[in-house]
């Protein structure tokens, strides 16, 4: 199966547009910057360059799981204020939060607001072919590169497959996770890896 074919073309069949690449002033940390000339409308924003600005940024944020999980059972609920009012504080916190974006695009458009729904699905279409895009998952030379583990999850989902089995591996001084997943409509099961890294290091950081 082509995997990296499967997820660009189920994603593209979701959302649709382009991302291209963008210098950032020096003069602010990147993830700032980067995430205010997205706010301001430039589709010319490298989403690959937002999400490893986030992963590299010093900043305290607050914690938002609380409004996570009430986002979320909001969303389930179709409480679409609700899932607003909590996805605002999540992306203010982690502006790269794709279930954040999802839930937005979802109740902005259940509410009519059709710029802000367009808006969100713009985001979420440039994060998720920002991973698509680092690899194709066949292997450990071409796994999909994530920031944190929560994001394998939210790629698979998108591709439409259910994880089985989960392992680590470790090769050539690089770490990465073996996802086995089942695709519920056929029952082909399908081994793909992600390039852990960076939630390696930063969980390396924190024991310290």
């Amino acid at each position: 199966m082509k995997t990296k074919s499967v997820l660009v073309l189920a994603v593209s069949a979701f959302l649709s547009f382009g991302i291209a690449q963008e210098d950032r002033p020096k003069d602010k940390p990147a993830y700032e910057v980067l995430v205010e000339k997205v706010k301001s409308g430039d589709k010319g924003v490298d989403f690959k360059q937002l999400r490893l600005a986030y992963a590299d940024s010093t900043a305290s944020r607050p914690d938002a799981d609380a409004q996570k999980k009430a986002m979320t059972a909001a969303l389930n609920s179709k409480n679409y204020p609700e899932v607003l009012k909590n996805a605002d504080v999540v992306l203010a916190s982690n502006f790269v939060d794709m279930d954040a974006h999802f839930a937005e695009y979802v109740a902005q458009r259940e509410l009519n607001h059709t710029e802000e729904s367009e808006f969100h699905k713009f985001v979420l279409q440039g994060l998720l072919d920002s991973i698509a895009h680092s690899g194709d998952g066949k292997s450990e030379k071409t796994a999909y590169q994530v920031i944190e583990v929560h994001e394998e999850y939210v790629v698979l989902r998108f591709m439409g497959f259910m994880p089985s089995k989960q392992s680590l591996s470790k090769k050539d001084g690089h770490s990465y996770d073996v996802m086995e997943v089942v695709n519920p409509k056929t029952q082909a099961k399908v081994t793909l890896y992600f390039n852990v890294d960076i939630p390696m290091k930063h969980l390396s950081d924190v024991l310290k």
